[in-house]
């Protein structure tokens, strides 16, 4: 009988593969008919890459049968944001309808690398057109419509990685990457009910994904654990000769276990504005947390946190679009606020970018004194569970939300994870987050494992995509 596969984590997938109890083409059809079968149901998938992903999987199983075993992530397939280039004339769409039959003639260093370790392509995954920066506000803004929670098909995946965040919640594949320039990777993780990984600016090489923000985008791994985000980092990190902003310093992951306390800190009024059940789920994980960590409430300095990051996003995005909008083409995106948004754009004055920058810098000086004390900022991933699909949202990105960690973490380049720490009364999950100095991934994937490893919340999977 051919093991199960479908929502385990993946190490398990990695040990039944490598023991050749399922072979890598088996776990990949059973992977593109869920991507076939439910995906459309979501909204969360553009192209399902069968025949591509039928080849990498062949190729991985030769090489395993002969002894080259290349890690945890040969012959396992994944899903990629839909705005990171693939050749071979799988169309990269950047999520809006205009560019639908888009196809470009190389891959972005994120495919390159997880092809090196294995890794099998299954999908380009939906996502918010233009990955939201051109001032969306509805969750229909792209080319597949609105993309669904897994928990409830009437609540939105959120963020501009909705479909990678919708896919990996459904089961659809074992791990996607995303993107997050200010909560895309966070929001999903949140909204489906999994875990999500903003790595540190700089990590991941972002040659091949579409540029919303020089200085503020950044790729990740959501996945169902904690342990998975790891593996997955390890395999996308490194420097590349095509990206100058990526980072020289070599990640190692450093695995599940931990048996050293934590210190963790609570901003003092992160609680203010959030939604009465995601409050009350934040404090009883401080509770289980408190277990092998201490947590105190510490202060932050009086700073614009949000003004300097929209300032800073949208000057940098008018700038990175400057083309697209000259030729008229925001006309045809699907959101009617998308349509003059770019416009909007080449309003930011370059005194107030410069501004922003500098305050920038004020910033990263003061909040790095506040983080040395200790070894993760935590709070909840978002201060409300999933909205519905029908509903214009508030957002920070608009400035009707508030969202200091998010700005805080996204200007300064600062690693976080997601992951879910419990379910509202109409059964929508909740995040949890854990904010570190940069470069510290292993450290808040350590407080995020040992987390997991004394609550269920992350094998936790909706009833009806069970296969």
């Amino acid at each position: 009988m051919t093991p199960e596969v479908i929502f385990l984590p993946l190490r398990d997938i990695s040990k039944l593969i490598r023991s050749k109890e399922i072979s890598p083409t088996e776990v990949a059809c059973k992977f593109l008919d869920r991507l076939e079968d439910i995906g459309p149901q979501f909204n969360s998938v553009v192209t399902v890459t069968r025949d591509l992903a039928l080849q990498q999987a062949s190729k991985a199983e030769k090489e395993i049968l002969s002894g080259h075993y290349k890690g945890p992530l040969h012959g396992i397939p994944y899903g990629a944001k839909d705005l990171l280039a693939t050749s071979g004339e799988i169309p990269t769409t950047w999520g809006a309808e205009i560019f639908r039959d888009r196809t470009l003639n190389f891959d972005a260093t994120v495919i390159v690398k997880l092809r090196e370790a294995g890794a099998v392509l299954a999908a380009k995954l939906a996502m918010v057109e233009l990955a939201g920066g051109m001032g969306y506000r509805q969750p229909n803004a792209s080319l597949t419509g609105p993309c669904k929670s897994p928990w409830d098909m009437e609540r939105w995946a959120g963020g501009s990685s909705s479909g990678s965040g919708s896919a990996v919640g459904c089961g659809l594949v074992p791990f996607a990457i995303g993107s997050e320039t200010w909560g895309s990777i966070l929001s999903p993780a949140n909204n489906c009910g999994i875990s999500g990984l903003r790595p540190t600016y700089g990590r991941v090489s972002r040659y091949g994904a579409m540029t919303l923000s020089w200085t503020l985008d950044k790729l990740g791994p959501l996945a169902l654990t904690a342990d998975d985000c790891g593996i997955i980092l390890e395999a996308i990190s490194g420097n590349d000769r095509h990206d100058p902003s990526a980072s020289n310093r070599v990640y190692k992951y450093a695995g599940q276990t931990s048996d050293r306390r934590f210190k963790l800190g609570v901003i003092e009024g992160i609680l203010e504005g959030v939604d009465e059940e995601v409050s009350n789920n934040f404090q009883k994980s401080l509770d289980i947390l408190s277990q092998f960590a201490d947590i105190s409430t510490v202060n932050i300095p009086d700073y614009p946190y949000q003004e300097m990051t929209r300032t800073i996003m949208m000057g940098e995005s008018a700038s990175a679009f400057e083309e697209f909008t000259e030729k008229g083409l925001a006309s045809e995106l699907t959101a009617p606020e998308d349509r003059h948004g770019p416009y909007a754009r080449t309003a930011v004055l370059a005194k107030d970018y410069l501004k922003a920058l500098r305050i920038r810098g004020k910033v990263a000086v003061e909040i790095d004194k506040v983080m040395s004390k200790f070894d993760s900022i935590v709070a909840p991933t978002k201060s409300t569970p999933a909205s519905s699909i029908t509903e214009e949202f508030r957002g920070a990105i608009r400035g009707n939300s508030k969202d200091e960690m998010g700005a805080i973490g996204n200007s300064l380049g600062l690693p976080s994870i997601s992951v879910p720490n419990g379910f509202t009364e109409r059964n929508l999950p909740t995040g949890m987050q854990f904010m570190g100095r940069p470069y510290s991934e292993n450290i808040i994937l350590s407080i995020a494992n040992s987390y997991q490893g004394i609550t269920d919340w992350h094998t936790k999977h909706p009833e009806l995509l069970l296969p």
